[in-house]
């Protein structure tokens, strides 16, 4: 039903109120009593599927990528679609508007996205308010820095957005990969990124000491424009930091082979979907068999069938996540995931 009637009718509206209507009128639906309904129809629910990846148990592998709820608005609504974990975010000390619009453009021919959205949201205070209520689901906080913040003060950022999420999200994300905030990517050289995620940890170690509890998983999401050399370095600095893993991949500024208008094609920022979806496996693999699987990974980038998830999964993968797939695919993707899991169990 999703993709005969319901996608046709979102794609005829410009993609970033799209966005917007989706989430009022799943919230609208939700509220006059849907929930259960969704639940029956996308939920799939079988205790094989439950996965323990770094030190948390997970209901299924198949979780909700940041980006889609930056303001953590609709998790427990989103919940019902059948994830098993949804991550916020990318959340800022302070609110921030993002980029100028238009910024955010459906590539249909290549069943793709673009997006320079550019950390638009609230800030990390106001999704707080919102998370203090009871889950439904087990929720990563992704953070990040405003884009009026330098380089070199970064870190204040990213803890400021860390303590004021602790309590409330299950793992957290650092995303140094979003290519839409100026010089972010610069954070995902060795000597930087090493400080940052340091700091994270000293900061995660007295927190979990502060509060009695044990301290969150930090995880890394990289970008899949690096090279193996630069893929070497992130496994050597996992070793080194002792993080808890890596969410591949982000969005790419690559635009080979797309069949898309060039106006389209040529538009700056992020593009996911189907395109990035062999190179986000292989960037998985590269990580699995270069550092022997010694650290988890969430895949994520392109996987619009249960074979892109399979194929993750295959490459080293953990967990799996969408985004651009769940837009273009509708919600009963996540049950065929799950089933396709089960079927080769």
């Amino acid at each position: 039903m999703y993709k005969i009637l319901i996608r046709p009718f979102l794609f005829l509206m410009d993609a970033e109120k799209a966005h917007h209507f989706t989430f009022s009128l799943v919230r609208f639906l939700s509220n006059i009593g849907f929930s259960s309904i969704f639940r029956a129809i996308y939920n799939f629910e079988d205790a094989r599927l439950e996965r323990e990846v770094f030190g948390i148990k997970f209901k299924n592998p198949v979780g909700l990528a940041a980006g889609f709820d930056k303001d953590a608005k609709l998790f427990n609504e989103l919940s019902n679609f059948g994830f098993g974990f949804v991550e916020i975010g990318t959340l800022t000390p302070k609110p921030q508007e993002g980029n100028p619009k238009k910024r955010l453009f459906r590539l249909k021919p290549d069943s793709a996205i673009v997006n320079r959205m550019g950390f638009n949201n609230s800030g990390v205070q106001d999704a707080v308010k919102r998370l203090k209520k009871e889950h439904q689901v087990l929720i990563g906080g992704n953070i990040g820095k405003n884009k009026v913040t330098p380089n070199e003060e970064a870190v204040n950022d990213y803890l400021i957005c860390f303590n004021a999420l602790y309590h409330y999200v299950d793992y957290f994300v650092v995303n140094v990969s979003s290519p839409n905030t100026p010089g972010l990517r610069e954070l995902q050289d060795r000597e930087p990124l090493t400080a940052l995620l340091n700091e994270l940890k000293k900061e995660n170690y007295s927190l979990s000491q502060k509060n009695g509890k044990q301290q969150k998983p930090i995880l890394l999401k990289i970008a899949p424009d690096l090279t193996n050399e630069q893929l070497t370095d992130i496994i050597k600095i996992v070793a080194d930091t002792k993080i808890d893993g890596v969410i591949a991949t982000n969005t790419t500024i690559a635009r080979e082979g797309l069949q898309s208008t060039p106006n389209l094609v040529q538009e700056k920022g992020g593009l996911s979907g189907k395109p990035l979806t062999d190179r986000s496996t292989e960037v998985i693999r590269f990580l699995a068999q270069n550092s022997n699987k010694a650290f988890p990974i969430i895949g994520v980038g392109g996987i619009h069938s249960a074979q892109d998830a399979l194929d993750k999964l295959d490459a080293g993968a953990d967990l799996v996540q969408l985004y651009t797939g769940f837009i273009y695919e509708g919600p009963t993707l996540i049950k065929q995931i799950n089933k396709a899991i089960l079927d080769r169990a």
